[in-house]
């Protein structure tokens, strides 16, 4: 299934820093470019696209992505998923969970709704935020995502 592998381990970086929001989307463009997701210019596209609005979505993440525009600079379906402990001002907001999408069609939308899912109930939200370890991360945002509030990944 095609969401399903929008989102892979290589994709994930815990515990990283970042200067400022500008840094951020320069290392989200990074790790999309890493993993052979986009072509060079796509971070750039990022950038344009946050000039024109913010990509934060509430409880402290981010989603940065390209401009319509940039879709062409798109090799394949891929989400970024980079966590900031200390948090990154993000124009007046604080991120801790950025997470990079680059999309030429709708793969991306299964992982989406699960952040949906996520970032509207505040401990996972939290969990994300804090998230130790990249299962976590991928058991948060998987597509189908464990519905079972007694799966061993949501205690």
């Amino acid at each position: 299934m095609p969401t399903e592998s929008a989102l892979r381990a290589e994709a994930v970086r815990l515990g990283c820093t970042a200067a400022g929001r500008d840094d951020a989307i320069d290392q989200c463009g990074a790790l999309l470019r890493e993993i052979g997701a986009v072509e060079p210019g796509y971070p750039a596209a990022m950038h344009e696209r946050e000039a024109s609005i913010s990509t934060y979505i509430g409880e402290g993440v981010a989603i940065p992505h390209g401009t319509d525009a940039a879709r062409p600079l798109v090799r394949r379906t891929a989400l970024a998923v980079i966590q900031f402990p200390g948090g990154v001002d993000w124009g007046g907001a604080t991120v801790h969970v950025a997470i990079g999408i680059a999309a030429s069609g709708d793969e991306h939308m299964g992982v989406l709704s699960s952040l949906a899912r996520v970032l509207s109930d505040p401990e996972r939200a939290a969990r994300l935020r804090g998230a130790a370890d990249t299962r976590t991360v991928l058991d948060l945002l998987a597509p189908t995502g464990p519905a079972d509030p007694n799966h061993p990944t949501e205690n």
